[in-house]
């Protein structure tokens, strides 16, 4: 039985989309990565927010609703910054060919393209290239071709995806602001927990194509963080950080 959903859970989603509101007005837009490139002024570091078409608030408001939540360079040392991670998300403009291995985004949006019969699944598309390589005797740049339309599709559609993001200038840390914006706005939005469904995703929404529970049962394209309780403090943080950032 679906539970109703806390009126502070409500009141949280709709603070978070406040800010994102905000975040907005002082970037002048959304913008989308089909039309983004490294010359832009992204800051150095922060937590990104994207969207997608026809994907629409309902309880906590009217507006879009944010279907993935992410950040880069978490781990002590790493230095890739916001828009390396963007890029990585992105593919390449010009050919379209990305590598969903070093993306989860990537990777979860290419296998529920392919379930809905968008194009053949590769069978190498979950796997790792040494177990590609080893079970089925082909080298990287066959399993590149054998990829390739698929990573195409995932190019064009994630580039046109609109989304947002937030100037977090800390060092790269699991304890960093980042990491908490991030975990917390996942776990915030996710309809995984205690069947609290808020902003429930439509019927067409890609992600019902996906195999993967965590995507269909939170409305998002994240696995991590989904089963998680959300802490409202790290609202308070990104109000903060957009001060400073202005």
């Amino acid at each position: 039985m679906t539970e109703s959903p806390s009126s502070s859970r409500i009141e949280d989603i709709k603070e978070f989309y406040d800010i994102l509101g905000c975040i907005e007005d002082w970037v002048k837009g959304c913008r989308t990565l089909a039309k983004c490139n490294g010359r832009m002024d992204w800051p150095k570091r922060g937590v990104y927010f994207f969207f997608e078409a026809n994907e629409q608030r309902s309880l906590s408001g009217e507006g879009a609703r944010v279907v993935r939540v992410g950040t880069h360079a978490i781990d002590y040392g790493v230095k890739a910054t916001l828009w390396y991670r963007l890029r990585r998300h992105r593919g390449s403009v010009s050919s379209g060919r990305g590598n969903h291995r070093r993306s989860v985004f990537r990777e979860l949006i290419g296998e529920a393209l392919a379930k809905r019969g968008d194009c053949q699944f590769p069978e190498s598309w979950n796997e790792k290239v040494e177990f590609v390589e080893k079970e089925m005797g082909t080298n990287r740049s066959e399993i590149r071709n054998m990829e390739l339309e698929l990573e195409k599709l995932v190019s064009l559609y994630i580039g046109k995806m609109p989304f947002l993001w937030l100037n977090v200038p800390d060092k790269p840390s699991p304890n960093s602001k980042r990491a908490f914006i991030e975990r917390n706005a996942i776990a915030l939005l996710s309809n995984s927990q205690n069947n609290e469904i808020v902003d429930q995703a439509s019927e067409c929404w890609l992600g019902r194509y996906s195999e993967q529970p965590k995507v269909q049962n939170s409305g998002l394209w994240n696995r991590d963080y989904v089963d998680q309780d959300y802490d409202p403090k790290f609202l308070i943080d990104m109000k903060s950080l957009l001060q400073d950032w202005k």
